[in-house]
This record gives C-alpha cells, sequence and structure tokens, in this order.
C-alpha cells in the first residue's frame, strides 16, 4: 500500500526530504507558498534521481506521486508522516504547526530545526505529543542520520513508529536521549565553523586552505570512524586510556577560542565571501551538489562493501527491500532490475567507449545482486557455498560512454538444485546496450564440486524461476559466437 509524506517547506531541506520519500516509494504533498518551489524542488529531484540509485543493489520502488498543495490542509490530509522545514523561526514554526494539527493532529510532526528543542516546538500546540525533531543533514536524498529528538511530552509509541519510517526510507534515526539546543551533530560543526573563523580573520587560514586541511586530513577519517574511534587509534595498542593521558593535558591550553565569537561585521562577511568565490566561484552551484553527490556516493559505497558506518545502513535498507521484494506472490513475475551504474572515467577505452570488461563487470554486478536478493549473500559464500559462472555469452548491442548511467536487470530462464541459467540486460535509457547469458553452477568451497542449495535459498530461486516461466524466451537465448541474426 503506498503511504503518503506531506512536507510543509520545499527549500533545500525539504526538497531533499521528499526526494528521499519520493524514491523510496512514498507518494509526497508539497505546501510552499513559494513560486518558484517546483522548479527548485525539480532540481533537487534530478540530483536525487542521478545519485541515489547508484547506492542501492536491489531494485528501487517505483517513484512515488509528487503533488504541489495550495494549501497546509491539502498538504496533510490523510498524511502517514509530516515533515516541517519552514525557516527557522520559532513563531512561524507555531503558526505552521497550529494550521497541520487543525487538520491532521495525530500524525507524526518531524521538525528539521536546527536549533529549538522539541520542548520549544511544542509550546502552544493542539497535541504537543506527536511533534518532535527529526533533523537531518544536506543532502537529505544521500546523507541517512536523522537526530530524533522527542522531549518528555512526546509520545513514546509514536516516535518508535517515527524511526521506523525514518529507517524505511533508508536512514538512521538517532535517538538523542535529553534535548539540548542545536542537538548534537551541529554543536561539533559550530564549534569548528567558529574556530575556522577566528582562522580566516587573523589571516592564518583562508578559506580553501582551511578546507584543505578537512577534506586531505581528519575529513576523511571521521566520515568513517567518527570522533572517539578516531582517537582511539591514535592511542596505538593501548586505545583510548593513552590517549587521554599523553593528550589531555592539551585541553587546557590555549589553542582554541571556542568561547570567543569574531565580530560578525561587514569586514568579515566580505572577507570570507570574497576567499570562497575565489576558491570555487568558477562552479555553479548546481555542479558543486553534482560533484559532492557523485564524490559521497563512491565514498558511502566504498563503506557499503565494508559493511561499516553509513554502509551498514545502506547494507540494512537493501535487506529490507529484498525481504519485500520476496514477500508478495507476484513480486518476481518481470525481469527484475537489480543494478545501478554509472560509466566512470576508467571504465573507458581509446574509442572513448566503455572497454568489453565493465559488460562483463556490469553483467556480474547484476548476478550479484540477484544471488544477494535470494539469500547466497557473503554471509552464504562465508559458510562454504556458492555459485560460480560456468559459462557466459556476450552480445554487444550498444554503444555506453562516460558519465551514461545504465540499469541491469536478470531473467531466471531455468534452475534446478545445482544449476541457475538467467539472461542478463545491460540497458541505457531504457535501450539494452549489451546482453549476457549465464549458466552458474552451485558448488561446496570445501569439495571442489557441485552441490545442491540450501533449501532456503532454492524456496527463493524456485519462486522467481517459476513466476518468469511465464515471460517471453529472449530472441537472443542459446546464441553462439558468429551465429547470423535474423
Amino acid at each position: 500500500m503506498t503511504r503518503k509524506a506531506a512536507i510543509i517547506g520545499g527549500g533545500v531541506i525539504g526538497g531533499g526530504w521528499a526526494a528521499r520519500f519520493l524514491l523510496n516509494g512514498w507518494d509526497v504533498a508539497i505546501f510552499d507558498p513559494d513560486p518558484e518551489a517546483p522548479r527548485k524542488i525539480d532540481e533537487v529531484l534530478a540530483n536525487a534521481k542521478a545519485s541515489l540509485p547508484a547506492l542501492s543493489d536491489v531494485p528501487m520502488p517505483p517513484i512515488g506521486r509528487l503533488v504541489f498543495a495550495k494549501t497546509v490542509k491539502d498538504a496533510v490530509q490523510d498524511a502517514d508522516y509530516i515533515q516541517e522545514s519552514v525557516s527557522e523561526q520559532l513563531a512561524l514554526k507555531h503558526r505552521v504547526y497550529a494550521d497541520i494539527q487543525a487538520n491532521a493532529p495525530d500524525a507524526p510532526l518531524g521538525s528539521s530545526t536546527s536549533g529549538f528543542k522539541p520542548s520549544q516546538l511544542q509550546e502552544g500546540a493542539v497535541n504537543p505529543a506527536t511533534i518532535f525533531v527529526a533533523h537531518p543533514f544536506n543532502p537529505v536524498y544521500l546523507l541517512p542520520l536523522a537526530e530524533v529528538v522527542p522531549s518528555p511530552a512526546s509520545n513514546p509509541a509514536l516516535i518508535e513508529r517515527a524511526k521506523d519510517i525514518l529507517r524505511d526510507i533508508g536512514m538512521f534515526p538517532l535517538h538523542v536521549r535529553k534535548e539540548i539546543d542545536a542537538h548534537i551533530a551541529d554543536r561539533f560543526l559550530e564549534a569548528v565553523w567558529r574556530e575556522a573563523l577566528w582562522l580566516v580573520k587573523d589571516g592564518i587560514a583562508t578559506t580553501e586552505e582551511i578546507d584543505e586541511a578537512i577534506r586531505m586530513g581528519f575529513g576523511l577519517r571521521w566520515g568513517q570512524m567518527g570522533l572517539f574511534e578516531t582517537y582511539r587509534i591514535a592511542g596505538g595498542e593501548a586505545g583510548m586510556k593513552h590517549f587521554l593521558e599523553q593528550f589531555g593535558p592539551c585541553l587546557t591550553w590555549p589553542w582554541t577560542k571556542l568561547m570567543d565569537v569574531p565580530e560578525f561585521n561587514d569586514e568579515l562577511v566580505d572577507l570570507i565571501a570574497g576567499q570562497s568565490d575565489a576558491q570555487s566561484g568558477h562552479h555553479s552551484i548546481r555542479e558543486l551538489e553534482r560533484i559532492r553527490d557523485s564524490s559521497l556516493v563512491g565514498f558511502m559505497r566504498a563503506l557499503k562493501d565494508r559493511d561499516w558506518g553509513a554502509g551498514r545502513v545502506l547494507n540494512a535498507h537493501d535487506a529490507g527491500r529484498r525481504k519485500a521484494a520476496l514477500s508478495g506472490t507476484d513480486a518476481a513475475a518481470a525481469p527484475l532490475t537489480l543494478a545501478h551504474l554509472q560509466v566512470l572515467p576508467g571504465w573507458i577505452d581509446y574509442n572513448g567507449h566503455m572497454t568489453e570488461s565493465r559488460y562483463l563487470f556490469a553483467g556480474s554486478e547484476t548476478s550479484d545482486a540477484f544471488l544477494r536478493l535470494i539469500g547466497a549473500g557473503m554471509d552464504y559464500v562465508a559458510a562454504g557455498h556458492s555459485y560460480y559462472t560456468a559459462e557466459t555469452h556476450i552480445m554487444h548491442l550498444g554503444e555506453a560512454k562516460l558519465g551514461d548511467r545504465l540499469t541491469g536487470s536478470l531473467q531466471v530462464l531455468s534452475a534446478d538444485e545445482k544449476r541457475l541459467h538467467v539472461f542478463i540486460r545491460i540497458e541505457k535509457d531504457g535501450a539494452p546496450v549489451a546482453t549476457l547469458e549465464q549458466m552458474l553452477l552451485h558448488v561446496d568451497m570445501n569439495a571442489g564440486r557441485a552441490c545442491p542449495a540450501a533449501p532456503e535459498v532454492l524456496a527463493h530461486l524456485f519462486k522467481i524461476r517459476d513466476s518468469h516461466a511465464a515471460l517471453p524466451r529472449p530472441p537472443a537465448t542459446g546464441r553462439h559466437v558468429g551465429q547470423r541474426k535474423g
């Protein structure tokens, strides 16, 4: 059953929320009086469509339906979840909540606020128990963190339901146990930001030099291990205790100006803005967003391969969708779209086209995703069993070039206890650029010979096999090298 999310406020953050819900199959209604809101949302959604699917190794659900509501009432009517992302003005938020709860008093109502506590948001509300903080990070459609902050007046059961909804769209709800101004993450960001302003104001570093210090150094560590695990390693074999003993005294040294704030005047604004323009003003904001998103996808996929940090959230989200895909009797009644790829610079040959090995790679990504879908992933391999590719026939039908986005789909032609015969299509814009026909054998890796697959794997496999039995057999099936077309 399709669910509905209402987004109140369609700026950068609200647009990110809308994109994440839409691409995870939710219908979305947005209310924003700004006449430019549809254009802005379309641009955010375009970025999300180009990046979020690349993080998934299972089929994305059909995109939800997007409507722009004329009133708050129209937006929140029958909404299963409401997210407020209006400007950081408490009086404005209170007026918006009054309008929302006059029409949907019992729906979970999360706020994207960076600083206000939930108890402040709940003041004067019709139903304060449904209001809480769900603070995301930009880009909302890629970064999984959402700080979920309740107050003593919040309904615990509703908070748990809201966390389940956030997990359903691939987010990581971090439950903040005690409300505090600016929650958790922004308090760190404020400290770093304040120190950075002093470094620029005092002429010690430029905006570019500060950014280089972060992205060439500790920023890379933080992205995978955070703060405390990073320092635990810095303590060597003795761990965190040794680190604290060695560096704890530094906390009393006058290294930082965290308690001081530089005077916020036109001179400081011009200094910061001028350096920032010189640093990256040759890129448009949309170009910078695409550069950011592409890099995030690459980094998060690396974490996903290691089942670490944000990658663990992505794997858990995939696992949930695999389970859902196998639960319906007609879930596999069509070739399964299983892989989303983009042609990268290292994939190109001297003709400017995707090299032959990468077509095989695209096919392998598709078949690997299928094996994970039926329960024969890395845990299964670690237990000593796997499917080995015994034979592959590839046909090149089109050209893929740098930047092209490809999808891989798979149709099961036949399967028994030991053998799996599949047909894979690699497509660009709905047109095939290659097909691969593969025969795989199930192998006992310790014995070094074929054997029947595990019953739970066969149950999933045969369900899909039986559903695919009614599909037309691809004309290219069974072709040999050099066989004429027609």
